[in-house]
Order: C-alpha cells, then structure tokens, then sequence
C-alpha cells in the first residue's frame, strides 16, 4: 500500500523556539491505523491540530496524498483531504443530526447516499436523525462528529480522544467501527485513545510520545504481545530506535 500521510521532523507548539513535541516522523498508508499513544500532557492533541493545519508548524514537513501542507492552512489542509474530530466534537448543538450530517455535504446531489453511508456505520444515527445534537448522549454525538468527518471521504481521518467522556463498553462499540471504516474506504486514521488495550486490538502500528518525544513506534501487534513496552514508554523507557530491544523484550 502506498503512504497517504507521511509526516517528517515534525516540530510543534505555541511560540517560536519552545517546540512541545520536537522530530515526530512517520508515515501511514491507505487502510492504516495509527495509535498516538502517551499520558497526558505529552503533545498528542498538539500535533494532531498541527497536521490538521489549526496550528502552524515550528518545523518539519507534512504530505498528503502526495501534497504538501502548507502550515497552518486549515482549509487547505481538509481540502487535501485529512479531517480532525477534535476532542470537544465541534457539533452544532442547535441543529439536528440530519442538519449535522447535511452541512459536510455541500452537494445537494449524492447527498441521501452519503447520509446512508453514515448511517451504515452508525445506525442509532438513523433513530435521531431529528434530535438536536445537543440532546444527544454522549456516544451518540461522538458517533455524529466521526459520521460528520466521514462525509467528507477524507483521505485521512484523525479522532482526538475517542473515549472522551465515554463509558468503557461504549469505546468498545466505535472502536471496531474505525477498523471497518478504515478497512472499506481505505481511509488512514490516526485515534488518540486512553484505552491502550482496546485500541490495540484494531490499530496496525502505534505511536507513544511522551514529552513531546517519540519513545515508542511499532507494530500494533508486537505491543499487544509485550504490554510492558508501552508501560515503560509511558513511564520513562525508549525502545523504538533499539529493534534489538525491542526483539528481546518479544
């Protein structure tokens, strides 16, 4: 498969100098997901608006498709074709799912097609569809902001915290839907999730940063298999420029 999102050297933050996260590298290819693993405060939702273009970069490259990004050019970049969930979701609480779904479509051709494409995947869409996003449950709006990307057809799709505020057995539900998504569309997605082990189960490669830094980067399926990785990438260990560790720890 060839890469549809290759990032390099990436640098990011608020000021000039004082980068947050500092040489973020990696590419990931249609079909593919990533997960940006790391505790808190570690610079996950800072890259992902920076490769969404909500933040300029400080340094390094990002492509799409073949395109490079200008930094901090967010309409350029969702015209290329990545798409951010953020963390807060971003509904329009007063309109209705319908509303919601409508508004990423600005087509009025294709548009019932598209609308049942979502609801594919999220069929509880299809019992609110005249409920404001506002008096949506928790999963329901977050189902609406993923449902809401997806109508774009984006190239590369990026979830912020999926399980924000999310009942574990909820996280269990969507998280399985990405693999679909991922695996239909050959969409790149790229989720930042607290639940290691569940996103484990339907990632192909992933990504710790920790302090800004990349600790750890591997195959999702060896890090399922060595748990201990990613608590001592979480924690203070750095394995993912050491293959020989890595192989041992295996």
């Amino acid at each position: 498969m060839s890469n549809v999102l290759s990032c390099r050297e990436l640098a990011a933050g608020y000021s000039n100098g004082r980068p947050v996260v500092r040489d973020l590298s990696f590419d990931l290819a249609a079909g593919e997901i990533l997960a940006l693993l790391g505790p808190n405060g570690a610079g996950k939702t800072t890259a992902l608006l920076t490769l969404a273009g909500l933040l300029p970069s400080l340094g390094g490259s990002v492509e799409v498709a073949g395109t490079t990004l200008k930094s901090g050019q967010a309409r350029a970049t969702a015209k290329a074709g990545l798409a951010l969930v953020p963390d807060n979701r971003e509904l329009f609480t007063t309109l209705t799912v319908e509303e919601n779904l409508r508004l990423a479509v600005p087509s009025r051709r294709g548009w019932t097609a598209e609308r049942d494409r979502v609801l594919d995947y999220f069929p509880r869409l299809g019992e609110r569809l005249r409920v404001n996003a506002g008096a949506l449950s928790g999963g329901e709006q977050q189902m609406l902001a993923i449902g809401r990307a997806l109508a774009q057809h984006p190239k590369v799709l990026v979830v912020d915290e999926l399980s924000m505020g999310l009942a574990p057995v909820i996280v269990e539900r969507l998280l399985p839907v990405m693999r679909q998504v991922a695996d239909d569309s050959d969409t790149a997605v790229i989720i930042v999730e607290q639940h290691v082990a569940l996103v484990l189960e339907i990632a192909d490669t992933a990504l710790v940063l920790r302090h800004g830094d990349n600790v750890l980067h591997d195959a999702a399926e060896k890090l399922r298999g060595a748990p201990e990785l990613i608590e001592q990438a979480y924690l203070g260990g750095s394995y993912d420029h050491d293959p020989v560790k890595i192989a041992e720890a295996l």
